[in-house]
């Protein structure tokens, strides 16, 4: 279903993208001010482990924004500048609107969005999916966000970013040969073009990025790992959205 909503429909579309979302939370919003309904919702999410991610342009958060964000363990909150676009979407609807998730905007602005379900328009909500994963790339993510030192973030960034350790060996997921480790970036340069041409994000590919061994049914570029792998490694790394 694609719907028009107004001020009360994207009001209600959002809470509702909160609460059924089973595997990831998308929050992309310039402004953030959330009220206590939708902070309690986020927080039971954060309790299930669900991986959300928060993506906002103003750096002036106010102290009790940003603390609280720091206090969840399973978010992690980007930066992004010049952003306008407000979107909010889990891993079977989306909702692209007018309003931020700002407390002011719910009560006093005139708001409308288009809320997008997975099942019925699978295309858009993709369109509107990869956006949003090309904003987290654009980006700039907290060093703070997620209460982790910054020993940790800085650990994780350089080994996913940056590629500096050289001794971090990883797999082509397509061939299998040896390249940097980086989950992020799980091709050779060949395998990349040749991936490149379709950009199908789960298409299967023969090798886990981490250890090498086949699995070929469970792998693709959104999921570079075997499942043992990620347990073991989710925390040292940066992994796709997927």
């Amino acid at each position: 279903m694609t719907e028009f909503c107004s001020t009360t429909g994207v009001s209600h579309h959002l809470e509702q993208i909160i609460k059924n979302a089973d595997d990831k939370l998308i929050i992309v919003s310039p402004y953030l001010q959330i009220n206590e309904r939708l902070k309690d919702l986020i927080q039971d999410k954060d309790r299930m482990k669900i991986d959300i991610r928060v993506i906002y342009g103003k750096n002036d958060l106010k102290p009790e924004e940003n603390n609280w964000l720091k206090s969840l363990n399973s978010i992690r909150t980007n930066f992004c500048k010049n952003l306008h676009a407000k979107c909010y979407l889990n891993d079977k609807e989306a909702l692209i609107t007018s309003m931020n998730m700002y407390r002011y905007s719910e009560v006093h602005n005139n708001e409308m969005g288009i809320y997008v379900s997975k099942d019925s328009d699978p295309k858009l909500y993709s369109d509107i999916y990869d956006e949003a994963k090309r904003l987290i790339r654009y980006s700039e993510e907290d060093i703070n966000s997620n209460d982790k030192s910054t020993s940790d973030v800085f650990k994780k960034q350089s080994n996913t970013k940056n590629n500096s350790n050289k001794s971090d060996n990883g797999y082509c997921i397509r061939c299998g040969d040896s390249i940097s480790l980086n989950p992020m970036y799980p091709y050779c340069k060949k395998c990349f073009s040749t991936w490149k041409k379709k950009g199908d994000e789960n298409i299967e590919e023969s090798a886990c990025h981490i250890c090498g061994k086949s699995n070929k049914s469970n792998i693709s570029k959104a999921k570079p790992t075997c499942y043992n792998c990620y347990k073991k490694y989710k925390d040292t790394y940066e992994f796709p959205l997927g």
